[in-house]
């Protein structure tokens, strides 16, 4: 189903714990963050778009390690419990209500775009991917993770998480847009990407609140991180 709905239903519990998957999306920014650095050994001064930033937990994380941070989400509710807990922690970052398709910034703006849990619900991919590189400086990164399209992933992320353990609400996915590597290789070479590579992502382990712990694993067949730079 692709419904973009949920982010908008549950912002006023986005950072208060109540609420599993939103739990499972917080726990998954430090197996991000690790894979991230690799690339950008410096966050301070780094002008970064955290592209779909939901209500806040990745945009944060940035804003903490010292980058300047535009977060961008197409639902309202969801910036504004970002603002919201940003000022009460005392973070400055700037919020905007838009979409992937057109970012609300000017061309070459930043030097990073991150976009996590992103790609697999855009309308359109291919005018989501121009519209990065027109926002991102020459030698700038992309840097993101994605569902792999294929039956095993379809099984995992819609039947068992959605479906049967409820880790994720019914109806969040659509398996159709689901992304093979091999197809955003392409793409992003075709825009100019090189230097792109893909990890794949996944549960390791469990905390004491028995919710999964993630971090980087061998294969690509579910979940994948990704960068790519723009030449």
């Amino acid at each position: 189903m692709n419904d973009l709905t949920i982010y908008d239903k549950y912002a006023n519990a986005w950072w208060d714990g109540s609420v599993k998957w939103l739990r499972t999306l917080h726990a998954m920014v430090p197996a991000r963050l690790a894979y991230f650095d690799r690339y950008v050994d410096d966050w301070h001064g780094k002008e970064v778009l955290d592209l779909g930033c939901g209500g806040g937990f990745m945009a944060e994380a940035l804003a903490q390690r010292g980058a300047s941070v535009v977060g961008v989400d197409p639902a309202e509710d969801a910036i504004l419990a970002a603002q919201r807990h940003a000022a009460s922690m005392g973070l400055l970052i700037t919020y905007s209500r838009g979409t992937a398709e057109r970012i609300p910034l000017e061309d070459d703006s930043v030097d990073i775009v991150v976009s996590v849990d992103v790609l697999e619900h855009v309308a359109d991919l291919e005018a989501s991917l121009n519209e990065i590189k027109r926002v991102l400086r020459p030698g700038g990164f992309f840097i993101f993770d994605t569902i792999n399209r294929n039956p095993l992933a379809s099984f995992i992320v819609i039947t068992l998480a959605e479906r049967v353990i409820g880790l994720l609400p019914r109806g969040t996915h659509d398996a159709s847009m689901f992304i093979r590597p091999k197809e955003l290789k392409i793409a992003l070479r075709d825009r100019g990407f090189d230097e792109i590579e893909f990890k794949g992502l996944g549960p390791v382990g469990l905390n004491r609140k028995l919710d999964f712990v993630f971090g980087q694993i061998p294969l690509t067949t579910i979940q994948y991180l990704g960068k790519a730079r723009l030449k």
